[in-house]
């Protein structure tokens, strides 16, 4: 069921390898990010659950005879499954009754409560994530340097041009969602605006049906778009909430928002990287904190390119999560896991790519082309510490930068990349 006006994911490569292995795959993502377009490239017939037509017809008949559904060319796509919890069991079934591959895909842009979910799906059914766009896959980065490459320790030194810094704060606040690329940049950041609202007034009270305090969930995502690219504990943003709402917020109410934006999708935070098992570094096991797109941040701070311009603070720990995000997606394209690094030492590695085979590569990320030498001195530095207390050192040191027009090694052997460069 292809389209031709489809930009190509980096997931694609495998879907398609996921549907030879598993009788079922299922894609799961914020919404908006393009889950029911890149499925429809890989399925033959479709069913879909989220559709309004005839009074949400489809989601009753899902639920009044589930194995009707799932009757059709395969693969057979069944999107926003989750609205009928009870398919999963039906897919499971199905796929164990069938006894073949490819069968079908599932997309989700939550996930249900697992109260009526009988089976994990184990063995028949596998779980890709799809993120919003890179750069690269929405078309605006060249894709000089490949990041699979550089993590091998090789590059081609190349002149990469210029990049403007309006031109970095447009990428950030039109994020990378499939339907915002040719929507002009006065009007970028309302689908970000959008679809913080929608997740607010409708998708939180249909994942679990309880009631939750609108209010302070707004706060909350507030302080988490405070505290973005940063290890901000969960005190933190309880006190970011009090100093806002009169009424007081508690450890256990704070958690349980989290993981229900932990459910929709809404967090991609990085965990804590450790060298070695057997090094005498102590880690901090802190997640650094990310919303699921920078463009989400910028809504949440009401921040317009110009916005971003005028506070450059802001603009630089943004900055961080976009190459973050990207650097995610191009590194689990060949296999690859995104982490940070922060010891008790106040030793800090903004992100730290690992290698199916344990080795790993380290990133510092800097807006500015004048932060070039201290982000690889601190690389050094870390590197050297690492090493020294008994962890295994990065296999490769690099620089990400916004705003420099080369990619090259420096005589200390540190990579410098621009991010509108990279490509997986």
């Amino acid at each position: 069921m292809r389209n031709n006006i489809y930009l190509p994911r980096l997931l694609d490569v495998a879907v398609a390898d996921y549907l030879t292995a598993f009788g079922a795959v299922v894609i799961e993502g914020a919404k908006w990010c393009g889950k029911t377009w890149t499925s429809r490239q890989h399925s033959q017939s479709e069913f879909m659950l989220g559709s309004p037509a005839g009074n949400f017809q489809n989601k009753r008949l899902a639920e009044l005879s589930p194995a009707l559904v799932l009757d059709g060319v395969v693969p057979r796509l069944l999107d926003e499954w989750q609205e009928v919890p009870l398919l999963w069991d039906a897919v499971r079934a199905e796929v164990d009754k069938r006894n073949a591959k490819g069968q079908f895909i599932l997309t989700g842009s939550a996930t249900p409560n697992q109260k009526g979910v009988l089976h994990s799906g184990a063995g028949r059914i596998g779980r890709l994530r799809l993120r919003p766009m890179s750069l690269f896959e929405a078309g605006l980065s060249s894709g000089v340097v490949s990041l699979a490459e550089l993590c091998r320790g090789r590059m081609t030194p190349a002149l990469t041009g210029e990049v403007e810094l309006r031109t970095l704060a447009e990428h950030i606040v039109r994020g990378g969602w499939p339907g915002n690329l040719s929507v002009p940049v006065a009007n970028a950041g309302l689908l970000a605006k959008e679809y913080l609202a929608a997740i607010l007034e409708n998708d939180i009270a249909r994942l679990d049906g309880s009631k939750k305090n609108v209010q302070k969930m707004t706060l909350l995502l507030k302080s988490l778009a405070r505290n973005e690219s940063t290890t901000a504990t969960n005190k933190v943003l309880k006190n970011d909430i009090r100093a806002i709402d009169a009424e007081d917020i508690d450890d256990d109410t704070i958690a349980a928002y989290l993981e229900t934006f932990r459910r929709l999708f809404l967090l991609d935070n990085q965990l804590p990287f450790s060298p070695a098992t057997r090094s005498s570094i102590r880690i901090k096991q802190a997640e650094k904190r990310h919303l699921a797109d920078p463009s989400l941040t910028c809504a949440l701070l009401r921040l317009d390119p110009e916005g971003l311009i005028n506070d450059l603070e802001t603009y630089g720990f943004l900055f961080e999560a976009l190459a973050e995000r990207d650097l995610r997606v191009y590194a689990n394209s060949f296999g690859g896991e995104l982490y940070h690094y922060q010891d008790y030492k106040n030793n800090e590695i903004d992100a730290v790519i690992e290698l199916p085979d344990k080795s790993w590569c380290a990133f510092e990320i800097k807006l500015g082309a004048n932060q070039i030498d201290s982000a690889a001195n601190q690389l050094l530095s870390v590197n050297a510490s690492i090493e020294k207390s008994g962890g295994a050192p990065a296999s490769v040191l690099a620089v990400v930068c916004g705003l420099t027009n080369a990619a090259y090694q420096r005589p200390d052997g540190v990579f410098v990349v621009p991010l509108t460069a990279l490509k997986n």
